[in-house]
C-alpha cells in the first residue's frame, strides 16, 4: 500500500470503469441546480419528496415538495403512486443520511429514486432557491 497519501498515489480507474461508475452515480443523484430548473421550466417529471420530519418541513421546504419522513416510507405509504413515478429525495444535507436511508427504501419497493445532494441546507442557505416557510414568534 503506497504511504503517499496525494491525489496521485493510486492509479486512476481506467476509463471504461470510470464511466461506468459515474454513470451509476448520476442515475443515483442530481442537485438543486438541477431540480430547480425543472421546476422553474417546468419540466419537473418527479415527485419531489422531504424526508425530514414534519415539523422540519413546515418550517421550511423546497418549494413543490411534499413531506413524507423516511421513518414514515413502507409498502404502506406508496400504494398511491404509480409504478413508473420517479421520486427525487433531499434531507437536511451533507450531514444527513435520511435521504439515503428513503432512496433505499424506495427503490426496494420497486420505485426510481435520485437523492438531491445537498438537501435543504444547500438548496436554501447556499443556493438560495425559493422555500415556503413558516414563520413563528421564535424564529423572527
Amino acid at each position: 500500500m503506497p504511504t503517499n497519501t496525494n491525489a496521485f498515489a493510486y492509479p486512476a480507474a481506467p476509463s471504461e470503469l470510470a464511466n461506468d461508475f459515474f454513470a451509476a452515480k448520476v442515475a443515483c443523484e442530481t442537485d438543486c441546480s438541477d431540480v430547480y430548473a425543472d421546476i422553474k421550466e417546468g419540466t419537473q417529471n418527479y415527485v419531489l419528496l422531504d424526508v425530514r420530519s414534519h415539523e422540519a418541513f413546515e418550517k421550511s421546504h423546497a418549494i413543490t415538495a411534499i413531506s413524507m419522513p423516511h421513518s414514515e416510507i413502507s409498502s404502506a405509504t406508496f400504494p398511491q403512486y404509480d409504478k413508473d413515478t420517479l421520486f427525487v429525495v433531499y434531507c437536511w444535507g451533507p450531514g444527513c443520511n435520511g435521504a439515503s436511508k428513503a432512496s433505499l427504501k424506495i427503490s426496494a419497493l420497486g420505485y426510481a429514486v435520485k437523492e438531491m445532494l445537498g438537501g435543504i441546507h444547500y438548496w436554501e442557505d447556499f443556493e438560495r432557491y425559493p422555500v415556503n416557510r413558516r414563520v413563528t414568534e421564535v424564529q423572527k
